[in-house]
């Protein structure tokens, strides 16, 4: 278990100094310059520290084996459940926030973000896929994900990294809007939705072929279905609730050792030991 370790020590270490200008004004440290899309530069830690520890541990070979995986797209259907799933429950929950509550019936929210309203979707798309789709997913799914199923089933694996995913965000809860006021029920929601986040990223992971790419559009594209700028919370709710639904019926369908129709794939070296 040293490379895995190493990896979470160093995803842990870069995002959170990167991030410290953001956190530290919260224990009253306000001098460190902050840089625009600060937030976004601590997004690319866990590439980082998966790079690093390929570096360190196995070298030559296994960069070339992750900057594969990084560029392999996988079965086009694979690419198109990435790209359409989430906007699909978004405008689904839109519906129901419709049928239930009549409130206006807005399919083009998805077209803009809260965060950076002069931004277009593809603009929204592009930042999110570099600072949080490749930035994370290359050292979540791609460099823990394989190593944890070398030793336990696809479902555990995903549980085990949900924690570390979950930890790895703690800075957030001390400057990033949406988190600051969180409550009690809040945080466990949010911690229950990385838990059905990471369950559907390991199927597409592990279905796919073991496509980084795959996985990097999804987290990409789902981040723009939660962050689009609708008009109430409802429609967050009802789309938790779909998502919810399709990682259970994920686990049912595709079984908790593989979370696919085919063999996981399992890294087993001296260094995942």
């Amino acid at each position: 278990m040293k490379v895995l370790i190493s990896f979470f020590g160093l995803a842990y270490l870069f995002s959170w100094i990167i991030w410290l200008p953001l956190y530290l004004p919260a224990f009253g440290l306000r001098d460190l310059p902050v840089f625009p899309f600060h937030h976004a530069l601590g997004g690319l830690g866990p590439l980082l520290a998966a790079f690093a520890c390929i570096g360190i541990f196995e070298g030559k070979k296994g960069m070339y084996q992750l900057l594969k995986q990084c560029f392999y797209s996988g079965p086009s259907i694979y690419v198109l459940i990435a790209l359409f799933s989430p906007f699909i429950l978004a405008i689904s929950a839109e519906g129901i926030n419709y049928l239930i509550s009549g409130n206006p019936f807005d399919p083009a929210a998805l077209l803009h973000s809260r965060e950076f309203p002069e931004f277009n979707l593809l603009n929204i798309f592009i930042y999110n896929l570099i600072f949080f789709g490749f930035g994370e997913e290359v050292g979540w799914r791609g460099f823990a994900l394989p190593r944890l199923q070398s030793k336990f089933n696809a479902l555990n694996s995903g549980l085990i990294l949900t924690v570390f995913w979950a930890v790895w965000h703690w800075p957030l809860f001390l400057y990033r809007p949406g988190y600051t006021n969180m409550e009690f029920a809040e945080i466990f929601g949010w911690i229950f939705s990385l838990l059905t986040g990471s369950v559907l990223l390991s199927w597409l992971y592990n279905s796919s072929g073991y496509s980084i790419l795959i996985c990097a559009i999804f987290h990409s594209t789902i981040d723009i279905a939660f962050t689009a700028d609708f008009s109430g919370q409802q429609q967050m709710n009802y789309m938790g609730f779909l998502i919810t639904l399709w990682g259970i019926l994920t686990i049912v369908i595709f079984k908790p050792k593989n979370l696919s129709n085919k063999e996981r794939l399992k890294i087993n070296s001296e260094y995942s030991k």
